[in-house]
């Protein structure tokens, strides 16, 4: 990190911060919306009209290197509040408050985001998470938005097994990508598989499909230029993704990421559905610290879209998220 941007006053890098997310969120907004609100609607693919299509309809690409990296919405959830659920110790909650406030962020009747990944590298198209599926599942629809069909897609790597990242696997009992290669770390999805009383997104999406996934262990290569790293803790072996092109590089982080404001400035913060808050929090630091040295791009998969960005760091143990400057192209 440039000497200057370690000692520039706070305030207006934090200003900056609130300007770019806001700003993101209003170009985004109108489309973004209207994609949610019409699940119904078929998606017109930019290839019909032979152009690419402008970013911001459910979708947003970054050129990365010599690859592609585009964030592809799957919608949002309402949130009634941000804590506990996304700064979860019983004993920081004033703390936690007192962040969102000052860098202007809801602190309730707020929405939860939900950003797969999808990474065009070598002439393979590879798809970081699923989305939750069903009737409010946005991802085919806003991938369609961007010009790709969910039958171009050469690999979809899961991150871990919860259902909001396993549930566009399937529709309507069939493999939603019908010609990919479906992959995950082993000891996650034989984690999920052996439940005695496994939930239905599991029934559905990764014992259903089992014959379809191929199984890796840590740091295996999806495709060249693009490897799995183990992330432990939101759960036992949540794996992110690490791509490699052209000198650049990107880290997916799934929800290893955890809130893109709290879990980033607030060593030791966990989130509520982390499996192990304590270890969650120690990983958290470790792939920071990796990210800020390395100048690498980042995206987080409950990041507030278009959930593509870097970070710095603020001091010690403390980092601060920061939105790509928005791009129609």
């Amino acid at each position: 990190m440039p000497q200057d941007d370690r000692t520039a006053p706070r305030p207006a890098r934090r200003d900056t911060l609130r300007f770019l997310t806001a700003t993101g969120a209003a170009l985004a907004a109108a489309p973004l919306a209207r994609a949610q609100t019409a699940p119904a609607t078929p998606a017109t693919p930019a290839a019909a009209s032979g152009a690419m299509a402008m970013n911001g309809s459910g979708f947003y690409r970054q050129k990365i290197g010599d690859m592609t990296l585009t964030t592809v919405s799957d919608g949002t959830a309402a949130l009634a509040a941000v804590l506990p659920t996304w700064g979860a110790n019983p004993d920081r909650q004033a703390e936690f408050a007192a962040t969102l406030a000052e860098y202007s962020v809801a602190a309730t009747n707020t929405v939860n985001h939900f950003n797969p990944v999808l990474l065009e590298i070598g002439g393979k198209r590879i798809l970081i998470d699923t989305g939750r599926g069903g009737a409010n599942g946005q991802l085919v629809a806003n991938l369609r938005r961007a010009g790709i069909e969910p039958d171009t897609i050469s690999v979809v790597f899961i991150t871990h097994g919860h259902g909001d990242h396993i549930g566009g696997l399937t529709t309507n009992g069939k493999p939603t990508f019908a010609n990919a290669q479906h992959m995950i770390n082993e000891a996650e999805f034989n984690f999920w598989v052996t439940q005695a009383n496994p939930n239905d997104a599991v029934k559905n999406n990764l014992i259903g499909l089992k014959d379809k996934f191929k199984l890796l262990k840590s740091g295996e290569e999806i495709v060249p230029g693009v490897l799995t790293v183990a992330t432990p803790g939101h759960t036992a072996n949540h794996h992110s993704v690490l791509a490699q092109s052209g000198g650049q590089s990107a880290l997916i982080l799934g929800d290893a990421g955890g809130h893109f404001l709290i879990s980033l400035k607030h060593e030791g913060a966990y989130v509520g559905f982390d499996t192990d808050g304590a270890q969650a929090a120690r990983t958290r630091q470790e792939i920071f610290a990796r990210i800020t040295d390395g100048k690498l791009w980042v995206s987080g998969y409950h990041f507030p879209f278009p959930a593509i960005g870097h970070m710095r760091r603020l001091a010690p143990g403390s980092f601060e998220y920061e939105p790509t400057l928005w791009n129609w192209s």
